[in-house]
């Protein structure tokens, strides 16, 4: 028997009709798409449904969007009842990994998502911050360039620690570019990336410390099953630790590498991405080629993952 983690995407993997195929295949599924739209009050299912993209491109759409796609595939994948020893989700994927851990409360995580995208977007006025991913790099050595040019020129930061040889800097735009720059002339290849805002750098405190009474307004429960947090890539159970990593996580870095090594090290021997795109699948190979990874973002890779998960992987 396979010792399964559930993996969930974040911010990058949406797509207008995602999702589409499984709400049209599976009642539970389209239960999903108009659970979110009542929580909401709006008809977000339209904006995953048909767009337009750069409507579903704002953060604020977004992520309550790669949420509810996430866990209307979880929902359809849970009645094949497989349960995971450990969940955890990159970013944004976090939420959908409390919610199939049974630590929030879909409608409730979809509200708080909603909030907390209206929340980053508003933390840094446009074209002052901005992010760039650092691909052939050591950690240690973009960290120590980064602090040197935050003493210069003001805060960049390791964002998110994705794989070996993939972190992404988050920060002022001056003080990205600056780094890039050099690390560019350490060989790294440097790519700006189109976003919103600096996630997960300390220029995003003020949306984490806003996040508080929105947190304070759901239930938060203990999971059920351990959920591997981005700040620590440890697991946390408990309500208050849960409630601790949501809120650090809005400015700190994403230790997704480390996150992956833990449940590996704990006997995880399977990986089940559940969630729109294979972003998170390709860097798990990255960490480690030989475990076996399953996606899951449409009818067929359902069926497929079921029916390997079913012969013993």
């Amino acid at each position: 028997m396979a010792k399964l983690a559930f993996v969930f995407p974040g911010q990058g993997a949406q797509s207008v009709g995602m999702g589409k195929a499984m709400a049209d295949a599976y009642p539970v599924a389209r239960d999903t798409f108009r659970d979110a739209d009542e929580a909401l009050g709006f008809p977000l299912s339209d904006i995953i449904f048909d767009g337009p993209e750069d409507k579903l491109r704002l953060t604020y759409y977004t992520q309550p969007a790669i949420l509810t796609v996430s866990i209307a595939l979880y929902r359809v994948f849970q009645q094949e009842g497989w349960v995971p020893a450990y969940t955890a989700g990159h970013s944004l994927g976090e939420y959908s990994a409390l919610v199939a851990a049974n630590s929030l409360d879909f409608a409730d995580a979809v509200r708080v998502v909603h909030a907390r995208g209206k929340l980053m977007d508003e933390a840094v006025p446009a074209g002052q911050g901005a992010m760039s991913a650092i691909l052939g790099g050591d950690r240690a050595v973009i960290r120590s360039i980064c602090e040197q040019v935050s003493a210069a020129v003001g805060p960049v930061e390791l964002a998110n620690i994705n794989s070996p040889g993939q972190v992404v800097i988050s920060g002022k735009a001056e003080s990205v570019a600056k780094a890039g720059e050099q690390l560019g002339e350490q060989g790294c290849r440097i790519i700006p990336l189109v976003v919103s805002g600096p996630f997960h750098s300390s220029l995003m405190q003020p949306a984490a410390d806003r996040l508080i009474s929105v947190l304070d307004g759901v239930t938060v429960r203990d999971a059920r099953i351990p959920v591997v947090a981005n700040v620590s890539a440890k697991p946390v159970i408990s309500a208050d630790e849960i409630r601790g990593a949501l809120y650090e996580q809005v400015a700190s870095s994403v230790l997704w590498e480390d996150s992956v090594n833990h449940m590996l090290e704990q006997g995880v021997d399977t990986f089940v991405e559940i969630g729109p795109g294979q972003v998170l699948s390709g860097l798990i190979k990255k960490i480690n080629r030989r475990i076996p990874v399953y996606a899951i973002s449409d009818p067929a890779s359902f069926e497929k993952t079921a029916a390997a998960l079913r012969g013993g992987v």
